[in-house]
């Protein structure tokens, strides 16, 4: 299509979730109970660390990292949701389109990034638990952070930047509840090689390698946790890892299934459900199966509590 021919987009409209007008005050509670859930178990992890220096190690570190991400990823994506649907306004600006994507990207690869630096504190902490303080020592942990942060703003920016740069000129509806790369993808009308490249290159560089990392820390502890003889000793160095290994999972089955594959093969409906698992129940279920059930953060809160 020529250059001359196209229309500039200036807004989009976001058709949202299936719009029975049965469903609406349902789904409006719904997803204000899970964003509400969401604020409260990841601020409750925050106050606790700060608060209780019995928490003030690596791994509540990285924990207190990802429940700020979390509070950010949810808070990218819920209030506008609730927004579409209690006013039924389902358009956004094309900026703000685009700088939802952008930090719906910076979220998801620093949660991907901090999911590996944990799954790497714990195979230091049951496989070399002689050398943990020595390893995994303060530097490092804010190197491991900081790096995390850092490297999704680059690749958010490299994505970002080559979505800007395509042309949307036959439709500006996506069918999605936010605006995700997918669907946007979906709706150009020029071609999108160079973005999808951009996604594959900081896959390739970024998130395989975290997988991979994840998956080998995770085949040693398994490893080291089956040499233990005590059931009981058994039973507690798996309850350290059980619940990351369950938020892991869920994170890169959805996150793989919706990005790494083709265009021509993506399912909105089927892309939407996934969504919904990543930006709003994985948030909202990170502070619950990771520390809820952790005596030391019941005791952190209780300390918190009683001053």
């Amino acid at each position: 299509m020529d250059v001359e021919n196209m229309t500039m987009v200036t807004e989009f409209i976001i058709l949202g979730l299936p719009d029975n007008p049965q469903l609406q005050v349902p789904l409006f509670l719904v997803f204000l109970l899970i964003y509400l859930i969401t604020l409260l178990g990841n601020l409750v992890i925050i106050t606790a660390t700060c608060a209780d220096p019995c928490l003030h190690t690596p791994m509540y570190f990285f924990l207190s990292n990802l429940s700020l991400i979390d509070i950010c990823f949810s808070s990218n994506v819920i209030p506008k949701l609730l927004g579409i649907i209690i006013s039924r306004d389902k358009t956004i600006s094309y900026t703000s389109c685009i700088v939802q994507l952008h930090f719906l990207i910076v979220c998801a690869t620093t949660e991907c990034l901090l999911l590996t630096a944990m799954a790497y504190d714990r195979y230091i902490a049951i496989c070399n638990p002689l050398r943990y303080s020595l390893i995994m020592n303060q530097r490092v942990c804010v190197l491991l952070a900081a790096a995390s942060w850092i490297l999704s703003f680059l690749s958010s920016e490299t994505i970002t930047a080559s979505v800007t740069r395509l042309s949307f000129c036959a439709s500006n509806v996506i069918n999605h509840f936010f605006c995700d790369l997918m669907p946007l993808l979906k709706l150009s009308c020029t071609d999108t090689l160079s973005t999808q490249s951009s996604v594959f290159v900081v896959s390739a560089f970024m998130i395989v390698p975290a997988f991979l990392v994840t998956i080998t820390s995770y085949t040693f502890i398994i490893s080291a946790i089956l040499r233990i003889r005590s059931a009981e000793g058994k039973r507690k160095a798996f309850s350290t890892c059980s619940s990351h290994l369950t938020v892991v999972s869920i994170y890169y089955l959805s996150g793989f299934f919706i990005y790494l594959r083709p265009t021509s093969t993506y399912s909105q409906e089927q892309g939407k459900i996934l969504s919904v698992l990543y930006t709003a129940v994985t948030p909202m279920l990170n502070p619950l199966v990771y520390s809820l059930r952790n005596k030391e953060v019941k005791n952190a809160l209780r300390k918190v509590l009683e001053k």
